[in-house]
């Protein structure tokens, strides 16, 4: 598997940088985790229109998925030579209801169903997208329901965490991975609110450490805070091998 970072914010963007969406390729299959605010603009910087095979939603804050909604108007109105495809696009349960709505205030109900082919999934129950399969673990963040990602193809896993607070279940997720992609939002745990919902960098290194995984990359890293000395930092365009 190889990973490109498309975008790699926090809630609120770096400078010049995209909010969160990471791209798995396995065999030709592409798998696009999370699609925040400008990760569409950086997919198009490559192709006039993105291939991607499944489109993959941790939760529903903004900057986790709100690039979905201008992937619909370009499907819609995009001048090409021929219809464009209808990526997969796999969310939370409750979540095609959520778009439903959403669409309803934006004027098309039916609006992302036009444009992905939607599915919903379960808690630890595992999807397949061509090689690769994907297994949510449900993790804590302030009240939303959200999920990190195991993903795991060609006998090599990735664990991404989306937004956590420190957890046991996100530790599992990321059990002996090949590559953890863990987020560091924060600069003490302390600072968070309550319940918790993200990581300092300390509680990522613990989860990383606690976890067996091999490789950690912290993302969703405010610019503020000081960069780790000793681990890998997500950058926009970053591309690595799992």
């Amino acid at each position: 598997m190889r990973l490109t970072v498309i975008g790699s914010s926090p809630a609120w963007p770096n400078p010049g940088s995209a909010h969160s969406g990471y791209v798995l390729d396995a065999n030709g299959t592409r798998l696009l985790l999370d699609c925040g605010p400008g990760v569409l603009g950086r997919l198009r910087e490559t192709e006039l229109w993105p291939r991607v095979d499944a489109i993959a939603i941790t939760h529903f804050h903004l900057d986790h998925w709100g690039d979905l909604v201008p992937w619909v108007w370009g499907s819609f109105y995009l001048a090409t030579n021929g219809p464009l495809p209808k990526p997969a696009l796999w969310v939370q349960p409750g979540g095609a209801e959520f778009l439903t709505g959403l669409g309803e205030r934006l004027g098309f109900p039916d609006m992302f169903e036009r444009t992905f082919e939607l599915s919903e999934y379960q808690p630890e129950t595992p999807f397949c997208i061509g090689p690769l399969t994907v297994t949510p673990t449900r993790v804590p963040h302030y009240t939303l329901q959200t999920y990190a990602f195991r993903v795991e193809g060609n006998e090599h896993a990735l664990a991404y965490s989306g937004d956590s607070a420190p957890s046991e279940d996100l530790v599992k997720a990321a059990r002996d991975a090949d590559l953890f992609v863990c987020e560091a939002t924060l600069l003490r745990g302390e600072l968070d609110g309550e319940p918790r919902g993200h990581l300092s960098l300390d509680e990522a290194v613990e989860a990383f450490e606690a976890s067996g995984a091999k490789r950690l990359l912290v993302t969703h890293r405010p610019c503020e805070l000081p960069t780790p000395d000793s681990y890998e930092l997500a950058y926009d365009g970053l591309e690595l091998d799992v």
